[in-house]
């Protein structure tokens, strides 16, 4: 290899390392961060602003750090609190930021790691104060809505106070569960009251059983009786009206009622099979078995 081969060698490898220290791309999605020995001097393509692609820099004075210009979702570790009625409950909340402030994001955060670590103390300390003031039920449904968007208020005004250089967007919960020692208790608590509720309407249903029962047969005695004396009253003038026509037919006809009464006597009498009678042949009784009427 020739000397002139050797210092093109030489000068492509410059070339090449001073334009590789010296452009630099910026997606759509990030924010760079141009640092001069160290210190940030200036930024690229941050929020607001619309200049991704390539960018120049100092070669080996400046170097980039780049940051996720996109939101950032981070999921905080389950917290604790104990509610104004001091019982404890455990909440897994979730937040959604982006860094708004990227020179002010590097100089006190640095990295995403420690930007997550203190995002999630702040939501955790401002979830132990305002949950710390509602009861458990508003904290599960009633005001869930309205606590939350404090709680956003709250880490929001934290963040700027501490100059993290972030915004945030969301703060949400996205549970809320009894300890689970509390969860035993509640859920036999719970139990009981659902068992001595079912022995209340067991009871209440019986009770209604008890007095539809007594209804129906106070009604069924009402009928009974009422039938009973309509039919009484029917029997009666049923008898009544044979009496009077016995009575007719008796005085129009004075053997008709002696012969009539005679086979009452027979059928009374005779109609029984173990009926054992003693009478003389010629009694009276039976002379209605002769030949004629009142025949010897």
């Amino acid at each position: 290899m020739t000397r002139a081969q050797i210092a093109a060698l030489v000068t492509a490898v410059f070339a090449f390392v001073l334009l590789s220290n010296t452009l630099f791309v910026v997606e759509q999605r990030e924010q760079a961060i141009v640092l001069n020995f160290g210190e940030p001097v200036r930024v690229i393509n941050a929020m607001g602003a619309d200049d991704p692609g390539l960018h120049l820099k100092a070669p080996f004075i400046e170097n980039v750090i780049k940051v996720d210009k996109r939101n950032l979702p981070l999921v905080a570790d389950k917290e604790e609190i104990v509610d104004v009625n001091q019982k404890r409950l455990v909440v897994d909340a979730f937040v959604r930021y982006r860094i708004s402030n990227p020179l002010q994001y590097y100089r006190t955060l640095r990295t995403e790691t420690i930007a997550q670590d203190r995002v999630e103390r702040l939501v955790n300390s401002s979830l132990r104060q305002i949950l710390g003031s509602a009861t458990t039920e508003q904290i599960v449904s009633t005001k869930r809505g309205d606590l939350m968007a404090a709680t956003k208020r709250d880490v929001e005004t934290r963040a700027k106070a501490s100059g993290l250089g972030i915004e945030i967007i969301d703060v949400r919960i996205k549970r809320a569960d009894l300890p689970q020692g509390n969860q035993e208790a509640v859920f036999r608590r719970m139990r009981t009251s659902r068992e001595q509720e079912a022995a209340g309407i067991r009871a209440g249903g019986e009770q209604q059983k008890r007095e539809i029962i007594a209804e129906a047969n106070k009604e069924v005695a009402i009928t009974l009786a009422t039938a009973t004396e309509e039919a009484e009253n029917v029997r009666g003038q049923g008898d009544g009206l044979r009496t009077r026509i016995f009575a007719q037919s008796f005085g129009k006809d004075p053997s008709f009622a002696a012969f009539y009464r005679s086979m009452q006597a027979y059928e009374a009498s005779l109609g029984q099979g173990d009926t054992t009678m003693v009478l003389s042949p010629d009694s009276a009784f039976f002379k209605y078995f002769e030949r004629g009427p009142g025949a010897k």
